[in-house]
């Protein structure tokens, strides 16, 4: 597998991207304003993920995916380790994470990845999204704030 970054000229892998947020909207608009990778196999796209700059010497990972018939097989926790290491390559001293509370795998696969909670964002899905999320029998209602120190 080769996680790369995305071409300008490339069609954004929208699909890929609504797995892990609904709105493609908020997807487009902060796509926008990162920079999105890759990961392909066999001249495939099977997962992505988006860095978008934040505040100074912090950098938020965004919108981790995986095609769903490729779960199971290390592929998002390479794409984490990739965020994190293009991360530290850019200078950042912080990346940071937010996930759904009912995201269980979510959590602990960013937690296994070297990230922390940090903080609760209450309500954050309920405020900015128009229909209730659902994952793993619960509502997700709270964004889950997870940072690691790069430095």
């Amino acid at each position: 597998m080769m996680i790369r970054k995305r071409k300008t000229d490339e069609e954004l892998p929208m699909e890929l991207l609504l797995l892990a947020d609904p709105s493609e909207e908020i997807v487009k608009e902060y796509v926008s304003r990162g920079e999105c990778f890759v990961a392909e196999l066999e001249q495939k796209i099977v997962g992505v993920y988006v860095l978008l700059p934040t505040r100074p010497e912090t950098i938020e990972l965004v919108n981790v995916a995986v095609a769903e018939e490729m779960n199971g097989r290390g592929i998002g926790k390479q794409l984490v380790m990739d965020a994190v290491k293009i991360a530290q390559e850019k200078g950042y001293k912080t990346i940071d994470v937010g996930t759904g509370n009912s995201s269980v795998g979510q959590l602990a696969l960013y937690q296994k990845c070297g990230f922390r909670v940090v903080g609760v964002d209450v309500d954050f899905f309920v405020r900015h999204y128009p229909e209730p999320i659902f994952e793993n029998g619960i509502q997700c209602r709270d964004m889950i704030r997870l940072s690691q120190d790069l430095s």
